[in-house]
Formats: structure tokens, C-alpha cells, sequence
């Protein structure tokens, strides 16, 4: 088992690498609200770093710790998104499940808040800005967990979890970016 997990960590880091350079993030507890912070760059197109942060019909194809995920409804900048999902921290496995609603402000922003789900609230800001050599990626997020979480270790597993998830968002804009470009 230990095995298989080390090897599937390093099969999943392993072309990643070159992504994750250029991924910071913090996360810090005040009270019961987890504050969450991720600064990354692609080289990548704006546009295409805004088609994989929006693809919620396919995000779980590409996110590892997604098992579903969809959009129950859509008008012309708002959605309403279904996410589901588990997150394993050692032996032990979490699952969750989340609707949020999503409003988009093309090309710039992407703005989540909690409609129901495993949080008591829930509240982001993915901002997206273009570079001279490829897109600059900043989040701000806000979360409360309905479930305990322990002081020491919580925060260090969102922080890698979130790490793990942005370098899947760059691996996936990078493989789209060179795809479009052949």
C-alpha cells in the first residue's frame, strides 16, 4: 500500500515538475475560517488558462481528488456548479461535496460562493491576468468546514492538496496550450 502511494505521488509530481516552480500557496487559520492563498504562472495563453478553470463539465477528468462535477445551471456570466470528491491523508480518506454559485467575469475573474455542501461557508476570487510570457493566476479563498479540523496537520494537508490541485490546473492548461499549437 505504502508503495503504491509513493509510487502513484511520484508518477502524478514527476511531469508536473516544471509547473510546480511556479506555484506558491499559503494557507493560514483564523478561528474557525481556513484562509487560502495561490500565486502561479503558466505559459500559457490567457484563453487557454480561462477554458480549463471554466471546463466544470470536465474538471474531474483532469483534477485527481474530483469524482463529479457539473453545472446544474448556466445564464450568461453566473453558473451553478456541483463538485464532488475525496481527499486521502494517509490511511484515512475524506470525501466531499460542495454547490456553488459562480459568477465569471470573462477573461478576469471567477467568483465562487457556497450555495450548500460540506462547509458552513465557502467564498472565492480566481483572478487571471495576461503576461508577456503566459498567464498569472491568483486566488483568495475563505472557507469553513463543517467537520473538525486538527490545528497542526489541517492546514498542512490543504496546503499540499491545493498545491497538488493548481499543478493539475497548469498541467492541463500546458497540455491544451501545446495541443493548439500544433
Amino acid at each position: 500500500m505504502r508503495f503504491r502511494s509513493v509510487a502513484l505521488t511520484l508518477l502524478v509530481l514527476f511531469p508536473l515538475a516544471a509547473a510546480a516552480q511556479d506555484i506558491a500557496v499559503r494557507v493560514e487559520r483564523r478561528g474557525e475560517t481556513v484562509v487560502v492563498d495561490v500565486e502561479a504562472h503558466v505559459a500559457a495563453p490567457l484563453t487557454e488558462a480561462w477554458a480549463v478553470f471554466t471546463d466544470y463539465e470536465n474538471m474531474a477528468g483532469f483534477i485527481s481528488n474530483l469524482t463529479a462535477s457539473k453545472v446544474l445551471s448556466r445564464t450568461e456570466r453566473s453558473l451553478e456548479v456541483m463538485q464532488s470528491g475525496r481527499t486521502h491523508v494517509g490511511f484515512l480518506s475524506f470525501g466531499f461535496e460542495a454547490v456553488r454559485a459562480v459568477e465569471l467575469v470573462p477573461m478576469r475573474e471567477i467568483r465562487s460562493n457556497l450555495v450548500s455542501g460540506d462547509f458552513k461557508a465557502y467564498d472565492s476570487i480566481t483572478s487571471l491576468a495576461s503576461t508577456a510570457n503566459g498567464t498569472e493566476i491568483r486566488h483568495h479563498g475563505e472557507y469553513v468546514p463543517k467537520r473538525w479540523l486538527p490545528p497542526l496537520i489541517g492546514p498542512t494537508v490543504i496546503e499540499r492538496e491545493t498545491k497538488k490541485q493548481y499543478q493539475e490546473f497548469a498541467a492541463e492548461i500546458e497540455r491544451r496550450s501545446a495541443a493548439a499549437r500544433r
